[in-house]
């Protein structure tokens, strides 16, 4: 499922990369598609097809990263440090005696 997802948006992407190379540039850019459609469309028309493209491109190439980030949370369990705590008691180890007096020197 997530090799998929992957594919789709990797299409998406270049295809959102060349609908924005094709449009006509204003400030001087690349501005491929500058010239004219061979009289199919007019000018304007064909503005309003590639900025709608470009904008249904974008929303889908945000649905399926925000897809592609609930895929990989999916493969991690939430932890809680509640759940490392162990069911029964511990028992905790005796306290150490006291220390008792020096051995008398061992004579010889």
């Amino acid at each position: 499922m997530e090799s998929v997802v992957l594919v789709i948006h990797l299409l998406i992407a270049v295809a959102l990369v060349g609908v924005i190379l094709i449009q006509r540039s204003e400030g001087g850019g690349l501005g491929i598609g500058g010239g004219t459609m061979g009289g199919m469309m007019t000018a304007r028309g064909t503005a309003n097809l590639l900025t709608r493209t470009t904008a249904i491109l974008a929303a889908c190439f945000m649905t399926t990263s925000i897809i592609l980030a609930i895929l990989a949370g999916a493969h991690r369990a939430p932890t809680s440090i509640i759940d490392t705590i162990p069911a029964s008691p511990v028992e905790q180890p005796a306290a150490p005696a006291a220390p008792s007096a020096p051995a008398p020197p061992v004579a010889q």
